[in-house]
């Protein structure tokens, strides 16, 4: 209960401090079909400004499309048009989901595979912070090749897989999940990959879905729901929909591109309660621990500062 308090008495601190992102000079869109993309609510407005204008102020490329989750008032539409440059805003009620879940973010990720025909899209979530120089994403963009976050270090250090590698890697001794028991979606699916068709023509890694570039023309919906059927057959209707297989989704697809870049976890990385390492450059606030300490605050302020350095320096 304690804990709980403290979380709730940090979230309230964390919103005042992000609050100071309305001070700060809204973002300009460039011309490049460069897409920074998310799907947001009214809840996380602020949050979300602080991601995606510390983002953008770094990468100085790309405009800004946003999937509304239905709880955007007009209010809030207006501000992320004096903020964003005016994005196009898409309604969640409008996504056709068809053989992929509804719910669980299946629609940003469908949505934005549908943008890919004409531009190169970036998912970034709001519970992120850009903090340095994102050289890397920038290389990536130019090459048209797709880029995920990694979910830990050693997902980095074991790479892009085939199905049978990844089993092979990550379950030594054979052992599979029961996709009927209770585990969580993802390792439902990640301990059968050996049960999908023709599993050794498809690749996987164990990436993040909150910051993940899609390269420009390499995606198609058709893909995403053969694979949602493929992966439905494995572990279940209900299990397949249920949170965290649009993740699944997303690994799978950017694995199975051409030439997919893994961010180094050195500069880019989820925060679990450590300290970050002296030359992080972005990190991804998970739901877990988002709230466990004051670093997300900390961090927001140090950003918000930055781009408000940038206001007095030009």
């Amino acid at each position: 209960m304690i804990d709980r308090a403290l979380r709730k008495f940090r979230k309230a601190l964390h919103l005042a401090t992000a609050r100071s992102v309305l001070q700060t000079r809204p973002i300009v869109p460039t011309s490049d079909r460069v897409v920074l993309y998310s799907m947001i609510g009214s809840r996380v407005l602020l949050p979300y400004l602080v991601a995606v204008k510390s983002l953008h102020a770094r990468l100085r490329m790309g405009r800004v499309a946003i999937l509304d989750d239905g709880t955007l008032t007009a209010a809030d539409k207006a501000l992320l048009a004096h903020h964003c440059g005016n994005p196009e805003i898409y309604s969640i009620h409008t996504v056709q989901t068809g053989a992929c879940p509804n719910g669980g973010t299946w629609e940003r990720l469908l949505t934005l595979l549908a943008m890919t025909a004409e531009d190169y899209v970036i998912q970034l979530d709001s519970d992120t912070l850009t903090m340095g120089d994102v050289s890397e994403v920038v290389d990536a963009i130019v090459a048209n090749r797709s880029f995920t976050l990694l979910g830990e270090l050693l997902d980095g250090k074991r790479g892009v897989l085939s199905l049978p590698d990844f089993m092979a890697t990550y379950n030594p001794r054979g052992s599979r999940v029961d996709p009927a028991g209770p585990a969580h979606v993802q390792s439902s699916i990640e301990g059968n990959w050996d049960q999908y068709p023709d599993p050794g023509a498809h690749r996987y890694v164990r990436g993040c879905s909150g910051f993940a570039g899609f390269a420009l023309g390499g995606f198609k919906r058709a893909e995403a729901e053969a694979f949602s059927r493929n992966a439905e057959a494995i572990v279940g209707h209900d299990k397949w929909r249920s949170w965290g297989s649009e993740q699944v989704a997303s690994n799978f697809l950017i694995a199975n591109s051409r030439d997919a870049l893994l961010l180094p976890y050195d500069r880019y990385s989820n925060y679990w309660n450590e300290a970050p390492g002296a030359d992080m450059r972005f990190l991804h606030f998970i739901g877990t621990h988002r709230y466990s300490t004051g670093e997300y605050r900390t961090r927001t302020r140090q950003v918000i500062a930055a781009l408000q350095s940038r206001i007095r320096h030009t």
